[in-house]
């Protein structure tokens, strides 16, 4: 059910341009590489100038192949180079090269869990096409470190042509989102996707990962209404703040008697507003058609089927593997598929210690929140897998209870020992001894008759008046199941 803000729906579709991870642009040999001088990686083919042809990388086709096969999408046999007419001092040649009317990769989803209230539900959005496509260059002005560098920074700006060309591939979803959370959340899952396949860094701020949020709101179950794009949003916070605030403007602006106007907006961070750049232009206004440089681009089923041979599993396919072959919820396998290092120290866990329920507890529970609060990566994490693997032998054990394996988990995290060590260290091994325990037991129901007289009459909750002190009186080294037996044995 979509969220209503101030009885308005909200609808959101995204465009995604994912900077493909080959070594040279689309259509030149020059280098992609981040980082270097302006202008330094421009060749003539970039710069657009006379005589020059483009030719295609093979290396950004069959990345596009693997991004269609990750999503289920149809890979198009035969798909067309347009040439997207438009001016802007950062574009030599007049127009970029895409595709329009028969795009590389034609339809797919992206599937997500979301929090809803107490809820954890699954959302999917339905993706509209993938194509591949150019970078534009880069206009540096004089506020800019880098523009000032080109000028002596007195009103001057500078083009930089070095992203000129780069191999993008523009990732468009249907309208299907409906809150910012949702759309934080399928930003999320496809950043996953495109960094788990390789076909991306997925670094935004280097802008190798950049989101388009077309935004409007309706009147529940009325026409969808006009929508603005915020454009180039670098960070999944700035991405949520950006959309909230569209999305309370375009409200006020409609209860105010105002129409929205299509645009292109800007977000700024400083003041977590959005402002328009420009009106939004329609495919119209880029006279689209073929590019009579590029021939059709045919892709075989043998070439798929052997990009598709090469490929890493997949991350829903490890996910359903995990549900199937360590018998974890659904959750709990997307939830361990957000890479994958998460996934490789999950298996290497559950498969050390046979009890991959609770190798995913703890990973997901106290690894996880000592990871982000520590600001690490699992593969930084102090505790190793073998050594988490050996702490839930212990509990499977009943060596150590739940309450004692986070002492221990303390320990290891603090490069205190290992866990037999720590655990000796620090006196955590629980009471196995039946007699020991009995005469605790005896003691503690002897001292708090009233509660025994209570359980007998029918109160169950005044068992835990017994549990309690036979605890402390053990220094919580009794093991809480074996507590409860000898109660009720004792007691019935």
């Amino acid at each position: 059910m979509s969220k209503l803000v101030q009885g308005y729906e909200v609808v959101i579709g995204f465009e995604t341009h994912a900077q493909l991870s080959t070594k040279s642009k689309i259509f030149s040999r020059a280098s992609v590489a981040f980082g270097a001088e302006p202008n330094t990686q421009a060749c003539a083919v970039d710069m657009a100038l006379p005589g020059t042809l483009p030719v295609m990388n093979i290396g950004a086709v069959e990345r596009a192949i693997e991004f269609g096969l990750a999503i289920n999408a149809h890979i198009a046999e035969r798909s067309i180079f347009a040439r997207k007419n438009y001016f802007y001092p950062d574009l030599p040649k007049g127009y970029q090269i895409s595709q329009f009317e028969i795009p590389v990769v034609q339809g797919g989803e992206v599937s997500f869990f979301l929090e809803v209230g107490k809820e954890t539900v699954r959302k999917t959005v339905r993706l509209e096409r993938a194509h591949l496509e150019e970078d534009a260059g880069k206009s540096l002005h004089e506020d800019s470190s880098l523009g000032a560098s080109i000028g002596d920074g007195r009103g001057q700006s500078g083009i930089d042509l070095n992203r000129a060309g780069t191999p993008l591939l523009e990732i468009v979803t249907q309208p299907d989102m409906r809150s910012s959370e949702e759309a934080v959340a399928y930003a999320k899952e496809l950043h996953k996707i495109v960094t788990w396949i390789g076909i991306c860094d997925g670094n935004m701020q280097e802008g190798s990962f950049r989101c388009d949020a077309n935004v409007s709101v309706r009147k529940p179950g009325g026409q969808l209404g006009t929508r603005r794009e915020i454009k180039n949003l670098n960070s999944f916070k700035f991405m949520q703040q950006a959309i909230d605030y569209e999305v309370r403007w375009q409200i006020d602006q409609i209860e105010d008697g105002h129409t929205i106007q299509q645009a292109t907006v800007l977000f700024d961070p400083d003041t977590g507003e959005t402002r328009a750049m420009r009106t939004k232009e329609d495919a119209a206004d880029y006279r689209y058609f073929p590019d009579p440089d590029l021939p059709p681009l045919v892709i075989g089923r043998d070439w798929v089927e052997r990009v598709k041979g090469e490929m890493a599993e997949l991350p829903r396919v490890m996910g359903e593997r995990f549900v199937k072959e360590y018998a974890l919820p659904e959750y709990d396998a997307t939830q361990l598929t957000q890479s994958k290092a998460v996934a490789a120290y999950f298996e290497a866990t559950a498969k050390a210690c046979g009890q991959p329920k609770l190798a995913s507890n703890w990973i997901m529970g106290e690894v996880s929140r000592r990871l982000n609060a520590s600001e690490l990566d699992i593969e930084q994490a102090p505790v190793s897998a073998a050594q988490l693997a050996a702490l839930i032998g212990r509990i499977s054990d009943n060596t150590i209870s739940n309450n004692a394996a986070r002492q221990v988990f303390e320990g290891l995290w603090n490069k205190e020992g290992e866990v037999d060590a720590i655990i000796e260290a620090k006196g955590l091994k629980q009471m196995n001894d039946t007699g020991e325990l009995e005469k605790i037991i005896d003691e503690v129901l002897a001292a708090n008759p009233k509660n025994v007289e209570e359980f007998k009459a029918g109160n169950a909750k005044a068992l835990n008046g017994l549990v309690g002190p036979i605890m402390k009186a053990s220094k919580g080294k009794a093991n809480p199941g074996q507590v409860n037996a000898l109660l009720m044995k004792k007691l019935g």
